[in-house]
């Protein structure tokens, strides 16, 4: 079994499960401090002043997609095997938070036009997966392929796709 966020062995093969990572748990690992472009999102966890959260400029394209078609966004992080091993994408209010969820940060975005506001993004993790990966930055991405489940990205042929490292 492959601890929650590791990446899996290389020479483990693929077995055709729901659940099989393949290659985008590798992926998920690379160095993020390599990514040009990325976005850090303000920090939201008390305490914090330095993000631990960022967005790749092929995820923001994709979320400015996913605004124009549906209005005010939000993510979630669950945990668990997969749809919830991948950030989920939602129409703003439409997945329910509460005391065992944590904000980890909120990307803002210029405002569209006629709106004097920037647009804001809140990202959302259960506070079970927040406890196992309190030590990590989180960068979110798009990569070719089917989203998951419920996130709004599913039918548009990318998917959200989180890439860790260690905070520094």
């Amino acid at each position: 079994m492959v601890s929650e966020g590791a990446p899996e062995p290389a020479a483990t093969p693929a077995t055709g499960d729901a659940c099989d990572l393949g290659d985008a748990a590798a992926l998920a690992s690379e160095d993020t401090a390599a990514i040009p472009g990325v976005v850090d999102a303000r920090p939201e966890v008390a305490g914090e002043r330095a993000s631990r959260l960022a967005f790749t400029p092929a995820a923001i394209e994709l979320i400015e997609r996913l605004w124009a078609m549906h209005g005010p966004l939000m993510f979630h992080q669950s945990g668990g095997c997969c749809d919830g091993s991948a950030p989920m994408c939602y129409q703003e209010g439409e997945f329910k938070t509460g005391g065992q969820d944590v904000k980890l940060g909120t990307l803002e975005l210029p405002p569209t036009a006629g709106e004097p506001h920037p647009r804001e993004i809140g990202f959302w993790m259960s506070r079970e997966q927040f406890a196992v990966w309190a030590h990590t930055h989180l960068t979110i991405d798009a990569v070719p392929g089917r989203g998951s489940g419920f996130s709004l990205e599913a039918p548009e042929g990318q998917r959200f796709l989180i890439r860790s490292r260690l905070l520094t």
